[in-house]
């Protein structure tokens, strides 16, 4: 296929234009030791604040090496938003860490390239189409009730609520109720074998990602063995779920056009004749969905709840608008209502732009391309700063600070930019599928939580900092719930 010619001249093919005017050993770059380069400053927990910290002392285009290989790191706005459009023709997805995810787990759409991206992506979005969201939205709304029967049980108790550890659970358990149709029920099981199995294999994925050297390719660690061994029974148990499935089809044929959960979807369309998809490809997306949907979610709720104890008014504005869209009900009951919430949406965009669970991606041209007048060669990872680009090029009204009503239609200029609302789901044509998803589940637990208790700050809780595993995460949520009378 021929590379596609870009109308953006922040990046484009070398091979399209006249040469560049510097060599990518001529960006600037942060002192280091001979032969690791800057290894021993790259603290895995902390990486993502590196980078960013580099970025303010050095520009938005700069270099790192790592055992003599050398890393770009971009964070202009333009920059970002041209690479994402040119994916996945001329950008894909860093080949380490889709080679990582494919070693843990079965490939699916989120490590696929080129043609077999198209595939595995067609295969996706027929899962997570908004109408199969809401064929599944009664089950997400029952298992938010049980997570705030859990809260109000445990309030009555006079028992301190663990916020984040539920939120994870109850995260876990419609990622896989929708992915698989399964009930797991992690909030009242905290030691399901299927949960203790993602966690680790998600947790040695994490790690690897901030391991210079892959010594697993050459040696396995007792770590090592344990995280293969979860993830051969992670796969066990979708096959068997996938076979239930064909079985729910079967007994109740309406399911082939209104499938109530992802893994019905992902069976009808692989079963469809000459769809030329695989039970290999239903498996890796299954567990695909689980990865990409449980501590992202569950993250951004929890940062968002940390924001709104910190700014009263904030809250109280979410609290008022839960209550008059609830009325009566406890939990939102029609997903029709989703659209009813505007200062909520706002409010979950906010926390997305301060404290985006991605706050960078790893990106590889597969071609000599041109960035900001700078030759990268083939291969090269770039580090794209997504938070970092707002930081850097924001024209938005004191940007630094929470702010929800800023996205409310006609608040201040610049808040209409697409793109800042797009950035926390990536961009381009790799857009994440499940986005529509993703807001429902946030909206839905939120709109509870601030419908049925009042958060306040944890005086006692020690003071949150950011943790980089796969995902941004808070080392602590300080949030207290009271229930409201």
């Amino acid at each position: 296929m021929p590379l596609p010619v870009t109308l953006n001249p922040a990046v484009r093919p070398a091979a399209e234009g006249p040469p560049a005017a510097r060599r990518v050993h001529e960006l600037p770059k942060p002192k280091g030791e001979p032969v690791i380069g800057n290894m021993r400053q790259l603290d895995g927990l902390r990486f993502h604040a590196t980078l960013e910290n580099w970025a303010r002392e050095l520009g938005p285009l700069y270099r790192f090496t790592v055992l003599n290989r050398t890393m770009v790191v971009a964070s202009s706005r333009p920059a970002l938003t041209a690479l994402m459009r040119e994916r996945p023709d001329l950008i894909r997805r860093g080949s380490r860490t889709s080679v990582m995810m494919e070693e843990a787990i079965t490939p699916g759409v989120f490590s696929a390239e080129g043609e077999d991206w198209r595939q595995q992506r067609k295969l996706v979005m027929r899962a997570l189409t908004p109408e199969v969201v809401h064929n599944f939205f009664p089950t997400l709304a029952a298992l938010t009730e049980r997570l705030r029967l859990r809260w109000v049980a445990a309030a009555e108790a006079g028992r301190k609520i663990d916020v984040l550890r539920d939120l994870k659970a109850w995260t876990l358990d419609v990622t896989i109720g929708l992915a698989m149709g399964h009930d797991i029920d992690t909030l009242q099981n905290e030691h399901n074998p299927l949960q203790r199995d993602i966690e680790t294999v998600f947790e040695r994925i994490a790690r690897r990602l901030t391991t210079p050297v892959p010594y697993w390719r050459l040696f396995r660690l007792a770590v090592d063995r344990e995280s293969d061994a979860a993830a051969q029974r992670i796969s066990d148990a979708v096959a068997g779920f996938i076979a239930n499935a064909r079985a729910r089809i079967a007994a109740n044929p309406a399911l082939r056009a209104k499938p109530s959960n992802m893994l019905e979807a992902l069976v009808v369309a692989r079963d469809e004749p000459g769809s030329g998809f695989t039970d290999e490809a239903v498996i890796g997306n299954a567990i695909t969905m689980v990865f990409a949907g449980e501590d992202t979610t569950s993250n951004t709720i929890g940062w968002l709840l940390d924001f709104l104890v910190r700014h009263p008014d904030c809250n109280a504005a979410v609290a008022r608008e839960a209550d008059a869209v609830l009325g009566a009900d406890k939990v939102l009951q029609d997903y029709r209502l989703l659209d009813s919430l505007p200062y909520l949406d706002a409010a979950l965009r906010e926390g997305m732009r301060l404290k985006p669970v991605a706050p960078f991606m790893i990106l590889e041209p597969v071609a000599d391309i041109v960035i900001d007048d700078t030759l990268i060669p083939a291969g090269t990872p770039i580090f794209t700063l997504l938070r970092h680009s707002f930081e850097r090029d924001n024209t938005l009204v004191e940007p630094e600070l929470f702010r929800p009503e800023r996205w409310l239609a006609g608040s201040e200029p610049g808040a209409d930019d697409p793109a800042r609302k797009l950035f926390p789901f990536g961009g381009g044509p790799r857009f994440c599928p499940g986005r529509y998803l993703a807001m429902a589940e946030m909206k839905i637990a939120v709109s509870m939580l601030a419908h049925q208790f009042t958060p306040v700050l944890d005086p006692g809780a020690p003071a949150v900092e950011e943790r980089f595993t796969f995902t941004m995460t808070p080392s602590v949520l300080p949030v207290l719930l009271q229930p409201r009378r």
